[in-house]
């Protein structure tokens, strides 16, 4: 399993050594990016087609995408609230409002693009043996992209490590996720390495879902995105409920969304102080999705 693993760790390497400066050039690799997410999540559709008893396995992608979102969000939950109590962050409200309907058919499309590629699946008399490799091929120049997309986030080293509360949420919501990971895994008697691996999806379920389908079969990959895709939803709800009196919970719920999609619902409702810890926390969090993912999916 080790070469398999650096051979998706290799172009998530690669794109992170590269330095861009040109703002167009970037604007091009953030379309292409979606635009790849949008091209795997139809191909995952499509492999979920192809599934033999598709029925049984539906039943079995949902029961894993509960199980764990249940038991990550409830670990999630129980000690986030400590980290407020330790560290007090002040928060101020804002007047203006997030347009969460807009945020929420972000997530809706993509739930429509792989709705789209089971349907055609199931419709078309097509062979269906050419839609992994595919999946696989575009999932290495994804990763590729992601990794010069970190690179040129503009967080620097300096600035992770300086900002205590941001380290904090990060670590507390690796230590809790990955227990609520152990935790489902006993209770649906799977590998503790594949409990592990989907507990590390950290609400970024476009790759997610991605990596977990490359690595382990589009049942593990569909709970994976519905497990995170779940997990978003839920953030966008709670975080406007809770970042009043409990900052740094409301912050560590989203996991890696807070660099980017939550975090205008963040600073609209925290504040502007609120904004370097979610970066950073949500920075270290996207970082480490391929890298804990591949590296227990490998154990």
């Amino acid at each position: 399993m080790l070469p398999g693993m650096l051979y998706i760790f290799l172009p998530l390497i690669v794109g992170y050594l590269i330095k861009v400066n040109s703002d167009k050039l970037l604007d091009i690799i953030n379309r292409s990016t979606s635009r790849l997410v949008f091209v795997i999540l139809g191909l995952m559709g499509l492999s979920l087609a192809g599934l033999d008893d598709l029925t049984t396995n539906l039943n079995q992608i949902l029961l894993l995408a509960s199980t764990f979102f249940l038991c990550i969000g409830v670990a999630n939950l129980l000690a986030l609230p400590f980290l407020d109590m330790l560290l007090s962050t002040k928060t101020e409200q804002h007047k203006r409002d997030v347009p969460l309907s807009a945020m929420l058919m972000e997530s809706v499309k993509l739930v429509f693009v792989v709705g789209g590629g089971l349907i055609l699946g199931l419709l078309l008399p097509i062979p269906l043996n050419w839609v992994d490799p595919a999946s696989e091929g575009i999932l290495l120049i994804l990763l590729f992209l992601i990794g010069i997309q970190l690179r040129n986030s503009g967080m620097t080293l300096k600035q992770i490590i300086l900002n205590k509360k941001g380290l904090s949420v990060a670590a507390v919501i690796i230590v809790t996720s990955l227990g609520g990971g152990l935790i489902a895994a006993w209770l649906l008697s799977l590998p503790y390495n594949y409990g592990l691996a989907m507990a590390s999806g950290f609400g970024w379920y476009s790759l997610a879902g991605i990596l977990m389908g490359d690595a382990l079969g589009p049942v593990y990959g569909g709970a994976s995105f519905l497990l995170e895709l779940a997990r978003e939803l839920v953030a966008i709800v709670l975080i406007p409920l809770l970042i009043s009196r409990y900052p740094l919970t409301a912050i560590g719920y989203g996991g890696a969304t807070s660099m980017d999609f939550t975090l205008p619902i963040i600073q609209t409702t925290g504040g502007v102080k609120c904004v370097p810890i979610a970066i950073v926390s949500g920075f270290i969090l996207s970082l480490l999705v391929p890298i804990l993912m591949m590296f227990f999916v490998a154990l």
